[in-house]
């Protein structure tokens, strides 16, 4: 009986797959050993290891800052962002795009190219990302009114937004390495 090889789309898909649903997960159970309180909570972990604390301040931080340089007057704690005179947010888990990471992860180690692509790549789409969540983080802070907008939810608006944009990048980081190798093939 012959050994029949890999078929190579049906690998891609069972290690993003795979690579999704570890990654995803890891931060939800990361972020339940994480949250005081929760039943299986962590004290080390929260205090020491906590990435998404850490995050959390970095966008929170991050925003504050940008929206300084523009000339607001903005403020922060643990878990919100207030602009004097405009509006706040409070950032949850849900906010910080770790599923959208998870995701886009997954997708990039995945796919079969090489390493060194895979980690600049990966290194900038995840700075990408992270500053289209700034920028949100700054127009909600600032334009977004709750009251007025309650038909739209701006964390559906960001996501389908960012899931096309991630479409559109990663379609043209495929093409750029398929054109390159067809190239060099001819």
């Amino acid at each position: 009986m012959k050994r029949q090889k890999n078929n190579p789309a049906v690998r891609f898909l069972v290690i993003f797959i795979g690579l999704f649903l570890l990654f995803y997960y890891f931060n939800i159970m990361f972020f339940g050993l994480t949250s005081p309180g929760g039943k299986h909570y962590v004290a080390f972990l929260d205090n020491h290891l906590n990435y998404i604390d850490g995050l959390r301040w970095l966008l929170l931080n991050g925003s504050a800052g940008i929206l300084h340089w523009m000339g607001y007057v903005a403020i922060t704690n643990k878990y919100e962002l207030l602009v004097a005179g405009k509006g706040f947010i409070r950032v949850v888990y849900t906010c910080l795009g770790l599923g959208v990471l998870s995701f886009f992860s997954a997708f990039v180690i995945a796919y079969p190219k090489p390493l060194k692509a895979k980690l600049i790549f990966l290194l900038s789409g995840i700075l990408g990302i992270q500053l289209l969540n700034l920028a949100r983080f700054i127009g909600v802070a600032l334009f977004w009114n709750r009251h007025r907008n309650q038909i739209i939810d701006h964390h559906t608006l960001f996501n389908i937004l960012i899931y096309i944009i991630i479409a559109v990048v990663l379609y043209f980081w495929i093409k750029a390495g398929n054109t390159h190798t067809k190239h060099a093939a001819n």
